[in-house]
């Protein structure tokens, strides 16, 4: 059983044992302590899961935090747990408390439905005020659960979830900001739009007569982008079997959000995850930033130097039949080679390296 399908199955147990679990210690046992093996650990390995595990705070000894996760004899993940009928914002401070003085630098406020993860973006060794990544696990969606699996024991890496988190993190900011603006948009918002078709002076009138019109315009623009995908959806060819393989070496047009007549580029979550795996797979032979990509209809590029001569993979996850990585030879032919997830481009780590190691050696 792959690692969407445990969560997904974990999903499951919540909701059919929640409204007969009437302490924390049952959430514990019922919820936290099989969330912690889905992720790989093993809870009954005390040199891997230390449960009560103590975090002295100042003059304050002996106080304890209900899980933590170990990795090379020091801990990597601090889980602070409660009830699940308890609201998770009363008890931040305590997890914050906790992470100051630990090693850790991960930290993990849950009551068994709502899971909150937060780090130190902000200022080195304080916790967050904000979890970078919260879900609901009776309703986690698919990024969701790739960007859990950036946990996994297996794929556990601090650099990688660090840059993930900084992005989650903006890309929320973001998504809250665009989302109020498009309920209730500000007066510099709409007279940004007012001063471009407007002719005369922005007075308040002016700002008030537009308003509407922008949220109106708005919600027509994303009504007709979801008609597009539909139909896009509707009409792409789904193996993608007709393409042939081809040599990158000429200068293709890979641009972001090219709309056709009936179809649009959409970069998806999981794409940007499997892009973050091939750059965590190469950080050790190339800068994080030399590693771009590049979206397309049929295919999602990604490049050393954003340079169309000088193609890493390609990847081909849009279908629901068929997924497949693009891996390119010393002669810049791509190969297809069928994958059954994004993580299964770990497999195919040598190639890529060795594939950047040309470019490097022809400067």
């Amino acid at each position: 059983m792959d690692f969407k399908d445990q969560v997904k199955l974990l999903s499951e147990r919540v909701s059919k044992l929640k409204d007969n679990i009437h302490t924390e210690e049952a959430t514990k046992n019922a919820i936290i302590m099989p969330f912690i093996q889905a992720l790989g650990y093993d809870v009954f390995d005390p040199t891997e899961v230390v449960p009560e595990y103590i975090c002295d705070i100042g003059t304050k000894k002996g106080e304890k935090i209900d899980y933590a996760i170990f990795k090379d004899g020091q801990p990597i993940i601090l889980i602070e747990c409660k009830h699940w009928k308890q609201k998770l914002d009363v008890h931040d401070g305590q997890l914050l408390r906790y992470f100051h003085v630990s090693h850790a630098k991960f930290g993990v406020l849950t009551n068994g439905l709502i899971f909150r993860f937060y780090t130190d973006l902000v200022e080195p060794n304080k916790m967050d005020e904000k979890p970078f990544l919260e879900f609901n696990i009776e309703d986690i969606r698919e990024g969701q659960i790739e960007k859990l699996k950036d946990f996994h024991k297996n794929y556990f890496d601090p650099e990688n979830i660090y840059t993930s988190a900084y992005e989650l993190k903006t890309t929320s900011i973001l998504r809250q900001l665009v989302q109020a603006e498009l309920h209730d948009p500000t007066d510099e918002f709409v007279r940004y739009f007012a001063k471009q078709a407007h002719t005369s002076i922005v007075s308040p009138k002016v700002l008030e007569y537009y308003r509407p019109l922008i949220k109106r315009t708005f919600t027509s623009l994303i009504n007709d982008t979801l008609n597009d995908r539909l139909k896009s959806a509707i009409t792409i060819d789904e193996g993608d079997e007709g393409e042939k393989l081809s040599s990158v070496g000429e200068e293709q047009p890979l641009t972001t959000n090219i709309v056709t007549k009936e179809k649009e580029v959409v970069t998806t979550e999981e794409e940007m995850e499997a892009f973050y795996i091939v750059r965590s797979i190469l950080r050790p032979h190339i800068e994080s930033a030399r590693i771009t990509h590049r979206d397309a209809l049929s295919y999602f590029a990604i490049f050393q130097d954003d340079n169309n001569r000088k193609p890493i993979c390609r990847l081909y996850l849009n279908s629901p039949t068929k997924r497949c990585i693009g891996i390119f030879g010393d002669d810049k032919k791509e190969t297809k080679i069928e994958i059954k997830t994004i993580d299964d481009i770990y497999e195919h780590g040598n190639e890529l390296i060795s594939t950047v190691s040309t470019y490097n050696q022809s400067k």
